[in-house]
């Protein structure tokens, strides 16, 4: 039978694993038979006893799998790590605060049998913070106008990727892959999954504001250059509008010399404004020269502390 791979990261997930385990376990018992399955685990040094409650789920059942890190190396650079230790003719992610469905499984693996080396779970719906929903929404929405490929939006990298596909991500060798784009960027057919994301039932998220804006900016960072030709671009504006106004205000002060006091204030407010353009602009350059940075100096994804029943 082809075996097939479902990798999954935690971070003080304690209260949830036992659950995915059990969700996970019933769908390939109950519709998935025909198929070998592997289940990786990779913990991100969790403080909690999700270490603990994953070495026990372990012990009575073969096909799960541990990576434990020696410390929190983040979503990203673990997630990438994990997807290449799968051996599966296709590899299955997902998270593992059961707000990606494990129910959706064997609609994956249906659209692959057919034929798609990439099957993406998107959401059309969500129980979570409408505020919350309609910013993820719009960001998508931002990164695929400014994306010089074109994306899936609101996809979050829930979903199947074939081996194929896991191959050419492993030969592409980012150390800081945005996956989501990177996927869309190799040109394989790819089916959707539409689906509503359940809200988290039990324990805190471990995402902040410093992971959301750093995933964002990767998002930005890996797929487009637009950012970088606007900042020259409206340079450009900027210094043909400032030329424009201090013509009008050189003649209207010709006309009338006596009557027309310019003062400070159009100053001040022009030197704050040009002042807040460029550093908004030395931020974002900032942001590509960081992204470079991490590709230069290329350290492995993750620092394994150890691993549980792998061969």
């Amino acid at each position: 039978m082809p075996m097939l791979s479902i990798v999954t990261g935690t971070f003080n997930e304690a209260e949830n694993v036992g659950e995915l385990h059990e969700r996970i376990s019933r769908i390939i018992s109950d519709q998935l038979a025909h198929y070998e399955f592997e289940i990786i685990f990779i913990d991100n040094a969790s403080t909690d006893n999700t270490v603990d409650k994953l070495k026990s789920i372990a012990r009575l059942d073969p096909r799960v799998k541990i990576i434990v890190n020696n410390r929190n190396f983040g979503a990203v650079r673990s997630g990438y790590h994990v997807l290449l230790q799968a051996k599966g003719a296709a590899v299955i992610g997902m998270a593992s605060d059961l707000q990606d469905p494990p129910e959706l499984i064997p609609h994956f693996i249906k659209k692959w049998e057919e034929g798609h080396k990439i099957v993406l779970a998107q959401k059309t719906n969500s129980e979570e913070s409408a505020i919350f929903f309609l910013v993820r929404r719009t960001y998508y929405s931002i990164v695929n106008w400014l994306a010089d490929i074109e994306l899936v939006k609101n996809v979050t990298g829930f979903g199947l990727y074939d081996r194929s596909v896991v191959e050419d991500v492993r030969r592409i060798n980012d150390p800081y892959p945005y996956l989501r784009g990177l996927v869309c960027d190799l040109g394989y057919s790819r089916a959707l999954i539409p689906f509503t994301q359940p809200t988290r039932k039990r324990g805190i998220t471990s995402n902040n504001f410093y992971s959301l804006w750093d995933m964002a900016m990767l998002g930005i960072t890996n797929h487009s250059k637009v950012p970088l030709r606007l900042a020259t671009f409206v340079g450009l504006g900027v210094a043909a509008g400032s030329f424009l106004v201090a013509m009008v205000y050189l003649i209207y002060k010709l006309l009338y010399w006596n009557n027309f006091s310019a003062g400070q204030a159009p100053l001040v407010i022009g030197m704050f404004f040009v002042g807040a353009i460029q550093l908004a602009f030395i931020g974002l350059l900032g942001e590509y020269i960081g992204a470079i940075h991490t590709h230069v100096l290329h350290r492995p994804p993750v620092i394994e502390r150890e691993r549980v029943n792998f061969d």
